[in-house]
This record gives C-alpha cells, sequence and structure tokens, in this order.
C-alpha cells in the first residue's frame, strides 16, 4: 500500500512513541520500610540502605538505586557499618549523584547484612532550635585496600531495602524522584502540551517542586481520577501540575457531578482551595498561581458531599486551565451508603479539615460577655464602663471612661480622656494651616457589636474622607482618606491627641519601658529594627492606645523573628522616614502629636492615614476570679494536682495528650478521657494551642505549602534534618522538642490558617470537652480572638483565655512591650502570665503596674520569671504558677487567701485616692483587701535598703474600730514569720520584700 504523507507521518509518530516507551527502563521497585527507631539518626542520619553481600574476597561493591530528593549528594559523608553496627573505615564511592551511586568497603564480617547511611547529620544549636549539619565525605580508607579495587568489578552486593528510621521520616512513595531520563522521555512522549496534570488522592500529598515522583512514571499520565467517600464527607485531591513551559494563571473549573441514576453534586460544591476562598476576615479570597517551567504545583481540591447525595458513582469534569490552554480530568467519585457527621473531620489524616480553610464560623460580631450592645445618643457612642463622643468632623471630641480608682465598679462620674478634640492639621508650605468645610457625622451602621460612621471633610487643597468604626469592646478604627485636589505641598501633616493629665499617668510602648510617663518625649520611625507604631497612655481606670497603620498593613512575626517580617513603613505617617511622635507637658493637657513631615502632592495623589484606638480599661478587674482560679500548669495526674489546691490544669504541649505545638488534633482520645476525669473530680482543663508556629507532625502540612507563602512565612529553611529533608527550603525553622521530634515551622501572618484554628478550638470544645486554651504568645489579630471566644464559650463552657508572653522587649522581638503588643487581645483574657525575662527585682511598681498585672485594663496575671517576687505580687494580687517555678509555691500564700476569706473582699490598690492603708515610706507601699470587719493588707518594699515603716490607717474607710483592732501577720513558709503588730508599731521590711497582715 502506498502511504501519504499524512499516513507517513502518522506512522512515524507511532514508531516514535513505541520507541519511548521502550526507553523507560521497567526496573523492579526497591522495597522502603521503616527501621522503627532502631538506630540513633544523631551522627547516622535519617535513611539507610541494607544490602546483602554474597561474594567473596575483601571489595563489596553495590550500585545503589536510591533516587534521592537531596541536592548535592555528592557532598554528603556515606558511613559503611556491619550487621553489628561497626564501623567499617575501608569504603570508597563513585559515581554519587541524585538517582544512584556506587559503594566500595571491605566487608569485615563477610557474607551477610551491611548499613549504608547516606545522609548522616550532627545535630548543632540548641536543645529547642537545633541546627542540622550534614557531614561530609570523609576518606579513611587505607591505600593496600583501595589497591584491590579493580576496575571491572561488577556488583557481588545487592541491595535488599531502603529503610528510613521511623515511617514519618520515609521518602516512600511521594518523595522517591523520577530518574532525568525517564523525565525525559515522559516529556517527549506529551510534546505538545504546555503542561500535564497528575491526578493524586488525599493519602499522598505531592511534596516534590522540581522532580517528578517515580510514582507518577510508573502510573503514567492519567486522564481520570477515581475515589470513594461517605455521605456528607469532604473529600479531598489533589490534581498536581507539571508544567513545561512556565505558567502564569493556573485554574481549576468544575462541572456537576452526575451519578448513573440522575443525582447530582453541584459545581458549587466543588473547589481549589489554592485559588479560592474565604480569608480570616470572612472577606474573599483569591489567589493568581503561577508555575514555572519544569516545576511541580499540587492543586488541592475538595468536594463537599452533600449529607443528603443519593449512594451511587458520579461522573464529571475537572479542568485544569493555565494562559488559555486547559486539561480535562474525568472524576469519578462513588458515594457508599454511610453518612458522616461534620464533614468526617474526625479523621484529619483524610485532609477532611481543609474544608476549615474557608470557615466563616464565629464570624458574626455579636458581643461577647462581659461587654453590653453599642447605643447611640446623637454623637455619643456609649459602651461598658465607657463613652465615645464625636465631633462634626468624625473624630473623637471626648472620650471618657467610668470606672472607680479601684477598677472594682463602674460609676456615674466621668474621667475624661481628653482634653480637647482629635483633629488632624494640615499645615503647607507658606505656615498656613487648611481650613475645613464637613458634611457631618453620618451614620453607616448602629448594631449591637459595631458603630460605623463617614464625614467628608473640604479644604481649599485636599479632600478628607473618614469611614470609622467602634465595636463594643472599645477598639475604634479610622480609615482617613486623604485626596489632593491640586498640587500642594505641606510643612507638615499632623495628628494631635491632646489627653487629661490625670488620664496620662503612665506611657507604654514607642520604645518607652511601662510606667510613669515622661514630660517631654521623642520618637522617630525604624521599622527595619522596632515593632512599634503606637503607644498605650492612661491612668488605671483611663486610658487610650493608639496605633499608627499604614493602608497595606501586614501583622509583622514576633516572638524572635520579627526581623524576618517587620512593620511595613506607612507611606503617609512615616513618609520616607520623616515623621514621628512627640509628647509635651503643660499643666491643663499632654499633648501627642503624631507628625509625617514635609511632602508634596500632585492632584488626585492619595495618602491613607489610618490609625487605631483602645479605650481602656475594657471592664473592672474579677477578683474572685483570681481567687478562685488557681492554675496548675502541668500535665500530671489528676488526683495528684487536686491534693495541690489548683482548680485549672493548664496543658502544655509536648506530652501524652497533647504531643505537638499548636495542633491538638493527634492524641484527642487521650485528651478527652483525661479531662473527663478532671472534670468528675471537679477540675477544669485547659490546652496550649495558639497560632505563631505549627508542627511538622500536622497532617496538613505539604497541603499548607502548596499555597505558597500563605500560611507558612518565607525563610532560610535549615532546623532539624525532617525539615530539611521533606520541607526542604524557603520556610522558618521554629520550636523543636528534642523528646519526640516535633519540629514547627513558622506561620506568616493573618491567613486562612485561622480559620482552621477557629474550627479546630470549636471541635475541641464541643468534642473533647476543653474548658479553654493557653495562649503562648499570639500571631493573630483581634478578629480571629472575638471568633475563638465565641466558640470556647457557646454552649454554656467556660472559654478560659490565659496569654504567656516573654519580655518582647529585645533586638529579635522589635523592641515592643508584651502588653501594649497584645492589648487588642485583652478584652477577651481572663489571666495575664507575663513571664520570661520579666525582672520582678530592679524594676519599680510602675512597671510592675503597666507591664505585668493587667490591672489598668480590667486584667489580673501571675508572675513567672524565677518564680516572681511573692511580696510584691501580692500588691497586685498576684503570685506564681505551680508547679512552674522551682522553690517558688505559691500554695502557702493561697492558703492565705482562703483562712481570710479573700474571695468577695473589695481590692483597694496602693494606686488608688481611697486606699485606706498607706505607710510613711513612699517606696513601701501597700494594698488593701477589705471585708466587713477585717482587712488583708498587702505591703512589698521598693528600697533601696531595709527599712522600718508605720502604717498610716483611715479607720474610718477600713470600717474598723481602732480601739478593738489587732494587726497579725500570719505564719507563711519562706514568706514570713507569725507575729502581732499594734497600729503604732513601726514594722520591719527587709529590702525587696514585705508581709501579709490581717486586720481585725
Amino acid at each position: 500500500m502506498k502511504l501519504n504523507l499524512k499516513n507517513k507521518q502518522l506512522l512515524n509518530r507511532i514508531l516514535i512513541l513505541c520507541l519511548l516507551t521502550i526507553s523507560i527502563p521497567l526496573t523492579a521497585q526497591i522495597k522502603y520500610s521503616s527501621a522503627n527507631d532502631s538506630w540513633n539518626p544523631n551522627q547516622l542520619g535519617n535513611h539507610r540502605v541494607v544490602l546483602a553481600f554474597s561474594g567473596s574476597g575483601n571489595v563489596a561493591k553495590a550500585t545503589i538505586e536510591w533516587r534521592r530528593r537531596d541536592d548535592k549528594p555528592e557532598l554528603k559523608k556515606i558511613i559503611v557499618q556491619d550487621a553489628s553496627g561497626k564501623e567499617i573505615q575501608n569504603t570508597k564511592t563513585e559515581n554519587i549523584n541524585r538517582e544512584n551511586g556506587t559503594i566500595y568497603f571491605e566487608p569485615i564480617s563477610g557474607k551477610g547484612t551491611y548499613y549504608v547511611y547516606y545522609m548522616p547529620y550532627v545535630d548543632e544549636g540548641t536543645a529547642n532550635y537545633p541546627k542540622g549539619i550534614y557531614q561530609k565525605p570523609e576518606n579513611k580508607a587505607n591505600a593496600q585496600w583501595l589497591s584491590n579495587i579493580k576496575a571491572n568489578l561488577k556488583d557481588n552486593t545487592s541491595v535488599t531495602e531502603i529503610q528510613s528510621v521511623n515511617e514519618f521520616n520515609s521518602f516512600y512513595p511521594m518523595e522517591v524522584i523520577a530518574t532525568a531520563s525517564e523525565t525525559s522521555a515522559l516529556v517527549a512522549k506529551n510534546s505538545g502540551n504546555s503542561f500535564l496534570v497528575f491526578p493524586e488522592d488525599r493519602e499522598h500529598s505531592i511534596k516534590l517542586k522540581s522532580d517528578l515522583p517515580q510514582r507518577w512514571i510508573q502510573k503514567g499520565v492519567q486522564n481520570s481520577f477515581s475515589d470513594t467517600a461517605k455521605k456528607g464527607e469532604y473529600l479531598a485531591f489533589q490534581l498536581g501540575v507539571y508544567a513545561l513551559e512556565d505558567l502564569k494563571n493556573v485554574k481549576v473549573s468544575f462541572t456537576n457531578l452526575v451519578s448513573t441514576a440522575g443525582a447530582t453534586i453541584e459545581a458549587k460544591d466543588i473547589s481549589c482551595i489554592n485559588t479560592d476562598g474565604t480569608r480570616y476576615d470572612g472577606t474573599p479570597f483569591t489567589n493568581t498561581v503561577s508555575v514555572s517551567k519544569g516545576k511541580i504545583q499540587a492543586m488541592w481540591c475538595g468536594i463537599d458531599v452533600p449529607q443528603t447525595a443519593a449512594a451511587g458513582t458520579y461522573s464529571g469534569k475537572a479542568t485544569v486551565i493555565a494562559d488559555g490552554k486547559s486539561k480535562e480530568i474525568t472524576l469519578q467519585i462513588t458515594v457508599s451508603n454511610e453518612v458522616t457527621k461534620n464533614g468526617g473531620i474526625d479523621s484529619p489524616e483524610k485532609m477532611t479539615r481543609l474544608k476549615w480553610l474557608n470557615s466563616t464560623l464565629a464570624q458574626e460580631n455579636t458581643v461577647i460577655a462581659p461587654y453590653t450592645p453599642l447605643t447611640v445618643n446623637n454623637s455619643e457612642i456609649s459602651l461598658l464602663g465607657r463613652k465615645l463622643i464625636l465631633a462634626a468632623n468624625g473624630f473623637p471630641a471626648q472620650i471618657q471612661t467610668f470606672f472607680t480608682p479601684e477598677m472594682t465598679s463602674v460609676t456615674t462620674k466621668a474621667n475624661d480622656v481628653l482634653s480637647a478634640p482629635i483633629d488632624f492639621h494640615f499645615v503647607d508650605a507658606a505656615g498656613k494651616e487648611a481650613q475645613w468645610k464637613n458634611s457631618g457625622v453620618k451614620f453607616t451602621k448602629k448594631e449591637a457589636g459595631t458603630v460605623s460612621w463617614e464625614n467628608t471633610s473640604t479644604s481649599k487643597s485636599v479632600q478628607m474622607d473618614v469611614n470609622a468604626s467602634i465595636e463594643f469592646d472599645g477598639f475604634v478604627h479610622y480609615i482617613v482618606k486623604v485626596t489632593a485636589l491640586e498640587d500642594v505641598s505641606f510643612n507638615d501633616i499632623n495628628f494631635q491627641m491632646p489627653i487629661q493629665p490625670t488620664s496620662a499617668k503612665y506611657m507604654m510602648g514607642l520604645g518607652q519601658k511601662g510606667g510613669d510617663r515622661p514630660a517631654t518625649f521623642d520618637w522617630k520611625w525604624d521599622v527595619a529594627h522596632k515593632n512599634q507604631d503606637g503607644a498605650w497612655i492612661g491612668a488605671v481606670n483611663s486610658g487610650l492606645q493608639f496605633s499608627l497603620r499604614d493602608e497595606k498593613y501586614s501583622r509583622p512575626l514576633n516572638t524572635n523573628f520579627y526581623l524576618q517580617k517587620p512593620l511595613l513603613l506607612p507611606t503617609s505617617w512615616g513618609n520616607e522616614n520623616k515623621g514621628g511622635i512627640t509628647v509635651n507637658t503643660n499643666q491643663k493637657s499632654v499633648l501627642v502629636n503624631a507628625y509625617s513631615g514635609a511632602r508634596t502632592m500632585k492632584k488626585g495623589d492619595v495618602l491613607y492615614y489610618n490609625f487605631n484606638l483602645l479605650i481602656t480599661p475594657f471592664h473592672t478587674i474579677n477578683t474572685d476570679f483570681q481567687w478562685d482560679t488557681k492554675f496548675y500548669h502541668k500535665y500530671s495526674p489528676i488526683d495528684s494536682i487536686a491534693k495541690t489546691g489548683a482548680t485549672v490544669i493548664n496543658i502544655h504541649h509536648a506530652n501524652a495528650i497533647n504531643p505537638y505545638i499548636n495542633y491538638p488534633f493527634i492524641e484527642f482520645k487521650k485528651m478527652k478521657t483525661y479531662i473527663d476525669e478532671a472534670h468528675e473530680k471537679g477540675l477544669k482543663v485547659k490546652i496550649y494551642n495558639t497560632v505563631r508556629e505549627v508542627s511538622n507532625k500536622a497532617y496538613e502540612t505539604f497541603a499548607l505549602r502548596s499555597l505558597g507563602h500563605e500560611i507558612y512565612s518565607p525563610g532560610k529553611g535549615g532546623g532539624f534534618s525532617w525539615l530539611q529533608e521533606h520541607v526542604g527550603d524557603d520556610y522558618i525553622a521554629a520550636w523543636f522538642v528534642p523528646e519526640i521530634k516535633d519540629a514547627a515551622i513558622v506561620n506568616s501572618g493573618m491567613n486562612r490558617w485561622h480559620n482552621y484554628y477557629v474550627e479546630g478550638m470549636n471541635w475541641l470544645t464541643q468534642n473533647v470537652g476543653i474548658d479553654g486554651i493557653y495562649l503562648d504568645d499570639v500571631a493573630f489579630d483581634r478578629i480571629t480572638m472575638k471568633r475563638i471566644k465565641r466558640v470556647l464559650t457557646k454552649d454554656g463552657h467556660p472559654g478560659i483565655i490565659d496569654l504567656h508572653s516573654a519580655n518582647q522587649y529585645n533586638k529579635s522581638d522589635g523592641f515592643n512591650n508584651s502588653a501594649n503588643l497584645y492589648m487588642e487581645h485583652f478584652p477577651y483574657i481572663n489571666k495575664l502570665w507575663f513571664g520570661e525575662y520579666f525582672d520582678y527585682e530592679k524594676n519599680q511598681p510602675d512597671f510592675f503596674l503597666t507591664e505585668v498585672s493587667g490591672i489598668p485594663f480590667g486584667l489580673m496575671g501571675e508572675m513567672l520569671q524565677d518564680g516572681g517576687n511573692p511580696w510584691r505580687g501580692m500588691v497586685y494580687g498576684m503570685t506564681n504558677r505551680l508547679p512552674w517555678s522551682d522553690g517558688a509555691d505559691p500554695r502557702n500564700i493561697w492558703k492565705v487567701w482562703d483562712s481570710f476569706g479573700i474571695k468577695g473582699s473589695e481590692m483597694i490598690g496602693y494606686w488608688s485616692e481611697n486606699c485606706p492603708v498607706k505607710t510613711n515610706n513612699e517606696k513601701v507601699l501597700a494594698t488593701v483587701y477589705k471585708k466587713n470587719g477585717t482587712a488583708l493588707i498587702s505591703i512589698a518594699s521598693w528600697a533601696d535598703a531595709d527599712v522600718n515603716v508605720k502604717l498610716n490607717i483611715d479607720w474610718k474607710k477600713l470600717g474598723i474600730n481602732p480601739a478593738k483592732a489587732t494587726i497579725t501577720a500570719p505564719e507563711v513558709t519562706n514568706f514570713q514569720p507569725a507575729k502581732t503588730f499594734t497600729a503604732k508599731d513601726e514594722i520591719p521590711v527587709s529590702k525587696g520584700k514585705g508581709w501579709l497582715l490581717i486586720v481585725k
């Protein structure tokens, strides 16, 4: 038959494809197994090849097809051992590369088993921040043995299997790479395509970015995907996109899935988390996915199978679209008769919880106890214990609080925070200030949880649009848009907050340690080194935190990582580092002036001078909660904890029921059993779970990695060996627990992991019965905190939250104050624990009050570093936490609380003008816990030496007849001896110590 040109081309194509198919070697699959932790990986590494020597002589040779994902394996040491674990010195390597390598060694034990450890490392760094250093090749073989190696020696040793130290460290199957020839043949076979798609199930996370896995070579390019699901289950799957050319916009679309019986799973119930979803704040999430030539991108998709779906096999299409080109994948999903609850989230290993990434749970801004609904009366907005009065331009004309100096109640007497309205000032190049016409305040929302308003002010040269809101907890948010109506030059654009001196006793932030406010203060932006964009200025019962923000503000990293993702210098406020803040004082006002310096604006230019305010305090202090809530901060048997008098157990991570940092879902059954027992015996249980870093044991690790830098922060990699070997690069290694090899990765900031976090806390509350959470620093904002508080307190759960922070005033943390950094969370916190590196000995009372105690914000706290100072702590109602600090046992003070009956007493601190007891030494302070006919007086010294003091008692305020009064010091082990005093006695007070005195 004579072939025409078209037939010839077709025949040639068939021949080429046949040859290419033949060229792909059909090698036998090497066995991969776990060694069940049968060797110590430090020094030897996590991987070895098991060899069987069956030859003769003193030279064994093996060619190992290890298909390694690590780069430059020739730069890593090879260790050979015999079956007994004895290292063999006479070894030689040849042609070591990622695909294979040849090993010669002396078979010192004759025929039998030998081990080749091919990624040995040594852990350097610190215990909790290790640094795996891979050892370099060594040549220890003697020349005589090397001379025995014949050039034509054939392999006389076979590969039995490739082992990982345990299953978690295994590379099989998704990290066993295809060879270059296999990849080239596959690409040639599919020439003409701009990309290939490899469907993959949920149990085989795509992990490689630059290498095809051997598994895909063996399966070949597939045009279909099938799986099974239960009714109501979230069925995750992957579409692995392998780019044969640069791809700029990869998306996945879906058709309806239709069963053979005509039932339908609608396309709206199928989505791709890489490109679409819901942000942590409830707004739509969209993302553009690009894939460079030769790279792999996992597109994680999910089918939300309705509980009402009929059983049967459903078919439809998933279409991967990139730059106008597409690839269809047939989906065939079999839905069983079995119904699952909660979308199957009780089986997280099946990736069912990826659905949580797009959750909107608890997003509605409903009022959270103890707060009350906002009310609006003309320009006045009232909230719990506070009031905001608006000027016609939309800025605060006055802010008031109604808390007593003792912070124990709310009155009708107003404490004015401002001495004059807050306002902006635009000063042109001639020194003339802009004059405004404004539209007046227009309320755009009046809800129980949020009140919003807007205003437009216009001058000759600029227009200022104000959009603002206040929430039920006292958070005020301003978006201030400034538009140039003509070309204009300014000497300065500044923002002034005149504060009443009585509401400006203390200051914290902008590099100022918490304490007495300086009379004058000058600060400049330095975002590269300092996590500083605002401060708190206030008194105990009235104050204001302000923070200045760019319109593209992104929350920086904290806890040792600030320098790796610092603040963004605001274009407006910072003005190329011309901006800053000054504080100046006169008799009538403390003026906070945020200036931005000289600048020019062209007609149409826009600047955003956004800022936030927090009106403090948030609520009264709950002293009874403080006395009732005695924390035991350690995983221990319930009965032993109950004997201590503690009432709440805090379960840290790295233990049997909560082993993995910020991923408390793996041992949840053990956790529930423990919590059930605690509840039966009258104790509450809270767990460690926060957002800042997440364990590498998270089932979703590689699905999250597929999202680029959304969940995980970019970084230089390194750290623990597992991270280097499996995550590879572009991450920040965080906390590590050596006992259980738990290696965390730093989160990137505000992202959809917070949706997952909220759902996870809800699940733990409803299904495991947790009574709250212990937060160890916080990497999320107040939106997530409100959502967390809602789910923790739903259905009558107590929802106790305590916040711990190490002192953030250091280089790594950007020189911020922990209390200032986390103040936006304080409305929802029940107790503070500040913390490591807080010096309770050298710092003065104003530091204790502002940075440690929480009292100016409606909170109380506990001490940590070195057990704290028990005498000074009691002035603020604080002890340390059992059993955290050696030699500092709070139980003796707890006994005083109980024997005195401190619950129900009124705490009147030294900071209150109404405190009925003072001493005659200004450096020895007294706080009174007052009850009917009796009082507990705590005194503590900040004097430089031992002193004797007299008590100045206002007996009328104390409510005790002095003629019948007795003053006794009960014996408190490691605190004070038993002693009796009269009101006229001098009381000896040792340096840095004090007394607890009971007056009857």
